[in-house]
């Protein structure tokens, strides 16, 4: 399977962005799919998931209220809305995919077999 991430970018605080993973090897319907962020010297961190049949989809604490995660099944992609935007939210943000996670809450970071590379948001003050 890979995943090719877009849509990161440069923009102002209270901006939007969208950014989009399409998986391609494999029918993006048989994975679960999420998004991690990364910052400059702290760890990758859950943003997003979304299950299989796309009726589960939890989010961090820190984004509720102001990312949403969805998927088009004919496009085998998963897209990242994000609203809001934080000058915290500035990260390396990475979709992350896997046919075998089971479970509700899909944050395990190891649980994850497959990796995009990272597409970058920067959101200035």
């Amino acid at each position: 399977v890979q995943l090719q991430a877009s849509g990161g970018g440069l923009v102002q605080a209270g901006g939007s962005l969208r950014l989009s993973c399409t998986a391609s090897g494999r029918t993006a319907g048989d994975l679960v799919m999420g998004w991690f962020r990364q910052a400059p010297g702290k760890e990758r961190e859950f943003v997003a998931a979304i299950s299989r049949s796309g009726l589960s989809t939890p989010l961090a604490d820190s984004v509720k209220g102001r990312f949403t995660i969805s998927r088009d099944y004919t496009k085998n992609t998963v897209f990242l809305q994000m609203t809001g935007l934080r000058p915290e939210d500035t990260a390396a943000y990475y979709c992350a995919a896997d046919p075998y996670y089971s479970g509700s809450n899909y944050i395990d970071v190891n649980r994850y077999s497959f990796w995009g590379r990272g597409t970058l948001v920067t959101v200035s003050s």
